[in-house]
């Protein structure tokens, strides 16, 4: 094999801004402010042409040169190219320096991915063998010599203070369960410096150096968040100040930035009027050493403010930004600012990424999500259009219910034409979605839902094929099937089902129960008699058998119940859920005149255990009351503070002022009580913890309505008659006839809190939602929301970089049995982070970290099943499935319903199987698989789905992926 040398002359190059793909790259020749060190320490320029050649010479080595020369090789070399670069220069956006060996192991990495194992196989052979040739020859150049090193700093040159480095290392390693190798760091860190490297590219350095360790012990994680904290404050403060000094440093600041981000247009000019001094004095330094690396890079990247680039905020500044944003218009604003700072910087509580980006600022759009009810008219349609660009502009997700508009070739009075139908709108949708990104902080979000009468339901289900007519298709948008429990009941009865327009039938759309089955049985006799000339009847099982297709193949739509979503909402005395949102947690009521909104925030369950008299982790009822009641003060808040873009929000949020509360860090949990996922004990601990959740949030919501008044629609409401969300279990069963099986079991007193909520009231309409968390769960530090863990070791790619992510509590466990070491990192990468086939590790242990593909989905539907008797809203329920089939598929999504889920999120797939890997070498940071799948399945009956094929098409984002986060638009 010929030697894949990379990278060692002046490139022709795309701008940093945009490292897309080759041919750019050699276009426009601008790579000018990237280098490369080279082994014996000299700096070359950075040409990214030589990536290109590096991999056709592996090619070249396994396939010989026919082989490499192919077209599909060609174009395969271009792909990886470009992932080679934009790994390179994600972080660097204005320009670096990379290290010889950290090029070689993003080549190896994206061999490995695009499932080209046998040349990454030679790839690493190669690698290794150079190695070993230089060790026996000696034939490695002399290093330059480091403690000669010079520093160039802001254009004065000095030496390189090695001391200084050191402590500063030092510092962030400190109060950490392990012993930390400071001096490895340091070494590693001078190892990819050169002589007249600026400053800031030496603590650069260093954070790459401690994140390469972090696979090798999850506290690496912390330490490298430790240096990044050195160099944020050094970016904001403008000098660098140790963290020991900083609560004097937070206190001294804080009223700086706000003067600063008052002047340069950022913040509400009502922040100056707090006591700032007092609020600087209440900031806590040492809850910044609370943070893991991905967490505190996702706040630098996307959450803190900067003027021209540079941040002016720090972790501490930053939440109590957000505090004091959400306390505006309390009496006391200071005692309440630092209430609201204390469950935000404790990761007690965290308030959703919309609330976190704009509270305190200019534009105060602080709700996480809206739903709409289009019209079926034209000026209705795209007023609905209109809206949603309104609302995404500041970071709002979408759900619109597009069920009224109606189906293709109905007739249109006003011009005697025929329709068009849903479709050609919701290619509108889509691109507006695309074209309205959030600001470039995340990409516009938006579900479209459908009920599955509706006509055009069967074209509906194929909006995201990757086949078709492409003006007919919406890869950009999600979609979801708004299904009644009658069709579920044909289905399971084996009926036959009939599709409308809802310019026939327009009385469906707002009737749900038996009102919607009496109403939808006589236009099926209207059909037969001929009074109904435009319909279609299909077996129910084949329309079924396609949605589960449709979700094995494209990952949509998703299966929401619209049943159980109207009888069981409180509010069903004025009006009628008719959608959910984009990540299918909210349940509110829509028409043409009221957009709902919903404010998000979660509470961090992890946090909420105790250990009793034992040793064994239980609920911490007092805390958890008390961490709530403030956090349903701050989501309330939110309804007044908010800017909203549309009055049909403004109106329909004030009027009933819905909020949901949610939960993360479930799994986490489970690993602290020691409990499996899939267990009884977890599904019991599922139904108490949430009943402990929503029993203190329905007390919190009611004591503030005390203090401010009820909502304005209480009056007529489930809660007003005295009926709590575990009641509407009764009357769901009743509707169905039967259809119903869960546990009613509770342990708390709730007949005290329904007589309190008749006699005083409740303050928001609704109060719990469980949403995704997957950005806010990355900042706490836990596992998204109700989720099992995804995998115990695997690299998670989004925009603020990649990250080595490894599940402390398996670590800590194998530490304690002597199992933790570089074979067991080796092993854990080679199995996708599973422990199923890894011999050595104790029985109990592989059933305890079982990751999400290795626990049946049915636990997963279980645990939400008790969560969902609790709650007034929903939850964001992903489904994860190993080896799918079409049993496997029906058995789930039938469980689902009947054990009375409102909805239900993405099917997340993998293989049954694993493709063999080559063997790398230990050590490397991105060694990992991030997880993604290497084909997509085909198009299939749900009935011969295949038990054992990758499947890469189920969602669009999975936890590893680029951007997972982003696509979760709630938090």
């Amino acid at each position: 094999m010929q030697t894949p040398t990379i990278a060692e002359s002046r490139p022709e190059a795309v701008p940093p801004s945009q490292p897309s793909s080759k041919e750019q790259a050699q276009a426009t020749g601008q790579w000018h402010n990237f280098n490369i060190i080279r082994r014996n320490g000299a700096v070359v320029g950075f040409e990214p042409s030589k990536i290109a050649i590096a991999m056709t010479k592996a090619f070249l080595a396994v396939n010989g040169g026919q082989g490499a020369a192919s077209a599909r090789v060609r174009e395969l070399v271009d792909q990886l190219t470009s992932q080679v670069v934009n790994a390179l220069v994600r972080n660097r956006p204005s320009g670096g320096t990379f290290h010889i060996e950290e090029i070689q192991d993003q080549v190896e990495l994206a061999l490995m991915r695009s499932g080209e194992h046998d040349v990454a196989r030679a790839y690493v052979l190669y690698r290794e063998k150079r190695s070993q040739e230089r060790a026996r020859a000696g034939q490695q150049e002399p290093a330059v010599e480091k403690s000669t090193l010079n520093v160039n700093d802001n254009g004065t040159m000095r030496p390189l203070d090695l001391a200084k480095l050191r402590t500063t290392i030092l510092e962030a390693s400190q109060g950490l369960p392990i012993e930390i190798d400071v001096d490895g760091i340091l070494k590693e860190t001078v190892k990819n410096l050169y002589d007249g490297i600026p400053v800031d590219e030496v603590y650069k350095s260093a954070i790459l150096s401690a994140r390469a360790m972090v696979e090798t012990d999850p506290a690496y994680s912390q330490v490298t968040a430790g240096l990044l904290l050195h160099t944020i404050r050094k970016e904001v403060l403008g000098q660098e100040v140790a963290q020991s000094a900083m609560n004097e440093g937070y206190a001294e600041y804080f009223p700086r930035f706000i003067k600063a981000g008052i002047e340069n247009s950022l913040l509400d000019n009502k922040l100056s009027q707090f006591d700032l001094p007092r609020l600087g004095r209440a900031l806590k330094a040492e809850r910044d050493l609370q943070f893991n690396y991905l967490g505190l890079q996702t706040l630098y990247d996307r959450y803190f403010l900067h003027v021209r680039g540079r941040r002016i905020e720090l972790p501490q500044v930053f939440f109590m930004r957000v505090a004091m944003g959400l306390a505006l218009n309390e009496i006391d604003r200071e005692a309440r600012a630092i209430e609201f700072y204390e469950i935000l910087s404790s990761f007690d509580f965290m308030s959703s990424t919309p609330t976190l980006f704009n509270s305190g600022t200019l534009h105060s759009q602080l709700s996480s999500c809206y739903l709409t009810t289009v019209s079926d008219d034209l000026e209705g349609i795209y007023d609905a259009i209109k809206e949603n660009a309104l609302l995404a502009k500041y970071a709002g997700g979408l759900g619109n219910d597009w069920t009224p508009v109606r189906a293709l070739r109905s007739h249109i009075k006003g011009t005697n034409g025929e329709s068009q139908g849903v479709v050609p709108f919701l290619k509108v949708v889509n691109d507006t979605a695309v074209a309205v990104n959030q600001g470039g902080k995340r990409k516009g979000a938006v579900c479209a839902y459908l009920e599955t009468w509706h006509l055009d339901i069967e074209e509906f289900l194929e909006l995201r094929k990757n086949t078709g007519d492409e003006r007919r298709r919406t890869h950009d948008m999600n979609t979801a099937n708004w299904i009644p429990d009658l069709f579920m009941k044909r289905v399971m009865e084996n009926g036959d089902w009939t599709l409308f327009s809802p310019s026939d039938v327009p009385d469906l759309h707002d009737k749900y129960g038996t009102e919607f089955e009496k109403a939808y049985t006589a236009y099926e006799a209207k059909t037969v008699s001929g009074e109904l000339p435009l319909f279609k009847t299909i077996p129910a099982i084949s329309l079924w058998r396609k949605m589960l297709s449709m979700l094995f193949e494209t990952g949509h739509p998703w299966l929401t119940f619209k049943d159980p979503c109207n009888i069981r909402s409180p509010q069903q005395h004025v009006g009628v859920v008719h959608s959910s949102n984009l990540c299918t947690e909210i349940t509110l009521n829509t028409n043409e005149s009221e957009i709902a909104v919903c404010n998000l925030g979660s509470v961090n369950l992890a946090a909420h255990l105790k250990q009793d008299a034992s040793g064994q982790y239980v609920l911490d009822h007092e805390k958890l009351q008390r961490t709530i009641d403030t956090a349903m003060r701050m989501l309330d808040n939110v309804i007044d503070i908010n800017y909203y873009a549309v009055s049909k929000a403004r109106n329909s949020n004030v009027r009933h002022r819905p909020v949901g509360m949610g939960v993360m860090g479930f799994q986490d949990c489970l690993h602290l009580m020691r409990v499996p996922f899939a267990s009884d004990a977890a599904i019991e601990f599922s139904d108490r913890s949430m009943e402990a959740v929503c029993y203190y949030a329905y007390w919190a919501s009611s004591k503030l309505a005390l203090e401010r008044g009820s909502y304005a629609s209480f009056k007529g409401s489930l809660w007003d008659r005295g009926i709590l969300p575990q009641d509407t279990l009764a009357m769901l069963r009743e509707q169905r006839g039967g259809y119903v099986e869960i546990d009613d079991s509770s342990s708390l007193d709730w007949d005290t809190l329904r007589s309190h909520i008749q006699q005083n009231g409740m303050r928001n309409s609704n109060c719990i939602a469980i949403a995704p968390t997957a950005t806010i769960s990355n900042i706490v530090g836990v596992s998204p929301c109700i989720e099992p863990t995804y995998r115990n070791l695997y690299v998670k790619s989004n925009l603020s970089g990649e990250f080595t992510v490894v599940n402390d509590y398996l670590v800590r466990d194998l530490k304690e049995r002597g199992l933790w070491d570089e074979v067991m990192v080796a092993d854990l990468k080679y199995f996708d982070g599973s422990l199923a086939r890894i011999d050595r590790i104790p029985a109990d242990l592989r059933e305890l970290y079982a990751t999400a593909f290795e626990v049946d989905p049915q636990w997963v539907v279980e645990c939400a099943a008790r969560r969902q008797k609790w709650i007034d809203q929903a939850q964001s329920l992903n489904i994860f499935m190993a080896g799918v089939s079409g049993k496997k598929l029906d058995d789930t999504y039938k469980l689902a319903w009947l054990r009375g889920l409102k909805t239900t999120y993405y099917l997340r797939s993998s293989g049954a199987t694993n493709a063999e890997k080559s063997t790398g070498r230990g050590g490397e940071l991105n060694a990992v698989s991030n997880g993604s799948s290497s084909s997509a399945a085909a198009a299939a009956p749900a009935a011969a789905l295949p038990e054992a094929e990758v499947v890469g098409a189920v969602c669009t984002m999975r936890p590893g992926d680029e951007g997972f986060e982003e696509c979760e638009a709630c938090q």
